[in-house]
């Protein structure tokens, strides 16, 4: 344990929702302070993916699983260059990594990156708190940063809200870059970089795909520069209701193939028409059971969002760019999880099919993706 770290974990640290309800603990990771909407996660693995994954910037994530850090961080698993959590809360952090693969630990990484945490308090009351109260915002507070509870209480009743924050700028690359195919190049994509995961690109290339990811402010002119095959749409943070819908409509109006994830889906939606609305607390970890509707098959998933697609599940509506229906919907909750064209080569899920973490149920959506340039290109 570094001398940074042992200093850490001595600080005593405070966690205010806006509600007022606290918990008091120990720093975890660097000591000061930090804000953002609490949320939390059901995973009992893949916490390395899960800081690194854009979108969670602005979130302070909650740790359901009681231990963490056991597997410590590695240099593989990353999903960016960076954590983007706004601050990480867990009960009970390991003392040391048992993996092999492990470089360091993830309470030093954590302080290297200036991640404001707190350890040793009871998450599961917070779940329970969170799932009743539905995800507020949250301030963690350590070392001379705890101040009298109403002080820290005002602070986190003045930072800023998730519903209205448009975030995908923020996470999304400058400038172009490209991932070459792996074995032969069949395919070329064009992929919005909305918070785009590192694994995202890499399942697109195993199936020979060459992928051109753009940033978020890209146009369609910019877009079709590289004769796309298809358009992808990623993951990313923030609400939908404050993207430019502009780059997705002219996709559907050239009816080129197009398939999205997570935010992505939200945006087609809004494409199409239909409203977008925050969930109680919503969905994040690689547990979720959905259903695809086509199949029957019901394959565990992993998710991570706080917004949905408000589209009516039983009954194929009539859209701008043709009719579309929901094409698979959440088991827990009956939450919209995909939407598919039925005159177009356009459909979208609400999760994470590259799986990282998470189960690999839902790779054969990358595979439908292939089926639908093929398809054109025929």
């Amino acid at each position: 344990m570094t001398t940074s770290t042992r200093r850490a974990a001595q600080a005593p640290a405070v966690l205010v929702l806006e509600d007022g309800r606290t918990f008091r603990g120990r720093a975890y990771g660097a000591v000061g302070e930090t804000f953002g909407e609490a949320v939390f996660n059901t995973g009992m693995t893949g916490y390395q993916e899960t800081l690194t994954d854009p979108s969670y910037h602005r979130q302070v994530v909650v740790m359901t699983a009681p231990h963490v850090g056991n597997t410590g961080i590695n240099d593989e698993d990353d999903e960016s260059k960076r954590i983007w959590v706004a601050g990480y809360v867990v009960r009970d952090p390991a003392r040391v990594p048992s993996s092999w693969r492990s470089r360091r630990t993830l309470d030093d990484e954590l302080t290297t990156q200036g991640i404001v945490g707190i350890s040793g308090i009871d998450t599961r009351a917070l779940t329970r708190h969170l799932r009743e109260r539905g995800a507020m915002r949250v301030g963690i507070f350590s070392g001379d940063r705890i101040a009298d509870e109403p002080t820290l209480l005002a602070r986190v009743q003045d930072a800023p809200q998730m519903t209205g924050a448009n975030l995908s700028a923020e996470v999304a690359t400058a400038e172009t870059y490209v991932v070459p195919a792996i074995g032969t190049k069949r395919f070329t994509v064009a992929a919005l970089d909305l918070g785009i995961k590192g694994m995202t690109p890499h399942r697109m290339a195993e199936r020979g795909i060459e992928v051109h990811v753009l940033p978020a402010t890209a146009t369609a002119d910019e877009v079709y520069a590289i004769e796309p095959d298809g358009v992808f749409l990623s993951n990313g943070p923030g609400d939908p209701a404050t993207a430019d819908l502009t780059v997705i409509k002219a996709v559907l109006a050239r009816k080129t193939p197009l398939f999205g994830i997570c935010f992505g889906n939200q945006l087609l939606g809004r494409a199409l028409g239909f409203g977008t609305y925050k969930l109680k607390y919503g969905h994040r970890g690689i547990n979720q059971p959905v259903q695809d509707r086509s199949t029957g098959k019901v394959e565990v998933t992993a998710h991570n969002h706080g917004f949905a697609v408000d589209a009516p599940l039983d009954e194929v509506s009539d859209t701008p760019f043709g009719r579309a229906e929901v094409s698979h919907v959440c088991l827990n909750d009956n939450v919209v999880e995909g939407l598919q064209l039925l005159d177009q080569p356009a459909f979208s899920v609400q999760y994470h099919p590259e799986a990282a973490a998470g189960p690999h149920d839902a790779a054969y959506l990358f595979d439908r993706f292939v089926s639908l340039m093929e398809g054109q290109r025929a």
